[in-house]
């Protein structure tokens, strides 16, 4: 296998070429919200088939493997780390070599209290340059990769030009389904997604860094995500809050903000013995309480995050504010703390702004 990030300039330039849909997708991943005909659509009562459905689905429009970390150096130093490997497609179904209609991209950060470090990578399906495989788990594209015997297990590892990590990560809780049974509704017009987390790794290993390598422990969250029109046309973007309390719960809620300015939202409260109860538009609220000026634009980098059926009144806040993802689709993606009616650290991610 040829490593991308190697190829030759004018090779580079065709591919980039050949990936120019991707573009549709920068502010907001606003793509995701067109014409999905010909492309198979999330129903619901969904009935997953596991280890399969770990692996590809390549007649949706759109899936991705994201996992997030929050960790610490054994001096107390806080780190975040993010490895996402997304595949989007321009026609329904796969085909070898280069007719491939998927379209495979991964994004990699490393966040610390002072700097952020983020790559990206691109292949084409069909070219065994990228991929996943279900059963044993392998995720992959170019050297980076997730694997494992399964889901629970996993080794993980990406490379950038001034940062790289080698990690493993062990689930100690199970799946966690979210919305109605894993089908998840993201607007009153009816978009949904198959969505499911594994919220209960334990992770520990190396990041390199240009200061040098650190060893780090801590906690990891994989999203696993798929459909053909997660957006609607009416929505420009989201706020995505993934929180783990020090009590051992945890809370996933999101917000599509609306072109008029209104919101709709969801969330999913996880028991630290792995129950749920989800939540439904309205019941949980997030405002920004702080902006702060990052990458050319003002981004919300403190947060008043509420779910009030549970007591949660909190104050969710950037570790570093600077944690803009300058890729060919940016965004902002980075560890955060929780302050208030509970503690703990999380993850936010926030598309959509100009």
């Amino acid at each position: 296998m040829r490593c991308s990030k190697c190829l030759p300039m004018n090779v580079k330039v065709l591919i980039l070429l050949m990936f120019w849909p991707l573009a549709a997708l920068a502010q907001g991943f606003a793509g995701l919200g067109s014409d999905a005909e010909g492309f198979a659509m999330p129903q619901p009562d969904p009935q997953f088939d596991f280890p399969v459905d770990h692996g590809p689905h390549p007649d949706y429009r759109i899936e991705w493997w994201y996992l997030t970390a929050n960790m610490q150096a054994a001096d107390g130093t806080p780190y975040g780390l993010q490895w996402t490997l997304f595949r989007s497609a321009l026609a329904p179904g796969e085909v070898d070599g280069w007719a491939s209609p998927q379209i495979w991209f991964a994004h990699a950060a490393v966040t610390t209290p002072d700097g952020h470090f983020a790559t990206e990578r691109f292949a084409r399906g069909g070219l065994e340059l990228a991929g996943v495989q279900a059963d044993p788990f392998r995720a992959w594209i170019d050297e980076w990769v997730m694997e494992g015997p399964d889901l629970d297990t996993l080794k993980l590892s990406a490379q950038g030009p001034d940062f790289g990590y080698n990690m493993t990560m062990h689930a100690d809780g199970p799946l966690v389904f979210q919305g109605q049974g894993g089908y998840s509704v993201k607007s009153a017009d009816g978009q949904a997604s198959y969505y499911y987390s594994q919220p209960f790794y334990r992770i520990t290993g190396t990041l390199m860094l240009p200061t040098g390598s650190v060893q780090v422990t801590g906690n990891a969250w994989l999203d696993r995500e798929w459909s053909s029109q997660p957006l609607s046309e009416t929505q420009l973007g989201w706020d995505w809050f993934s929180l783990s309390f020090d009590s051992g719960d945890k809370l996933m809620g999101f917000q599509l903000r609306q072109r008029d300015g209104t919101l709709y939202n969801a969330s999913t409260w996880i028991e630290a013995d792995g129950g749920t109860t989800a939540y439904p538009d309205g019941a949980f609220t997030a405002e920004p309480i702080v902006r702060s000026a990052v990458a050319g634009r003002e981004v919300p980098t403190t947060w008043r995050v509420q779910l009030p059926d549970r007591g949660v009144d909190a104050v969710v806040a950037a570790m570093n504010t600077n944690a803009w993802m300058p890729l060919t689709i940016p965004y902002w993606e980075g560890p955060v703390t929780i302050t208030g009616s509970h503690s703990g650290v999380g993850y936010l991610e926030m598309t959509g702004y100009e």
